[in-house]
């Protein structure tokens, strides 16, 4: 075993490791704190980007469920409506005007339901954006390129 030892020490001996790691041009590491509290503000981001997208997930199931509520109220009173006793005409027309109102109500009703989902999107997207372009930012800052 000793004899390992000397063989190596005979092999290399001024070989000094500091000395070729120094002789190196190795990039420099940015500060690692910096890094992590990057990291920390990325999650932070993401974390409220999906708290937006769920609040405006729930507010569109709020708002689906009185829209159906309300629709299946409609629906009662346009069956009692119908029900009425009447000429065949009046009764068409009533049908032809209910169905043009259903169709409008169901019009506005997916608008709306649309709206609110872009509007849940464009607020979480613009709290990832945001993030983005200020870690792009720090980055810059990080390796020295502003």
């Amino acid at each position: 075993m000793a004899d390992d030892k000397d063989k190596t020490a005979s092999f290399l001996p001024d070989f000094d490791i500091k000395k070729l790691l120094g002789d190196m041009k190795l990039p420099a590491v940015p500060d690692m704190d910096a890094v992590l509290s990057a990291h920390k503000r990325n999650l932070e981001a993401l974390t409220e980007a999906n708290r937006v997208a769920l609040e405006g997930a729930q507010a569109v199931a709020r708002r689906h469920m009185e829209i159906l509520q309300s629709t299946m109220s409609g629906l009662t009173e346009t069956l009692k409506e119908l029900s009425t006793a009447g000429t065949p005409t009046s009764r068409a027309a009533k049908q032809t005007e209910l169905l043009k109102q259903a169709y409008e109500n169901a019009v506005a009703n997916t608008k709306e339901l649309g709206d609110l989902i872009q509007k849940s999107n464009a607020e979480a997207l613009n709290k990832l954006n945001s993030r983005v372009s200020e870690a792009m930012t720090e980055m810059q800052a990080a390796f020295g390129k502003k």
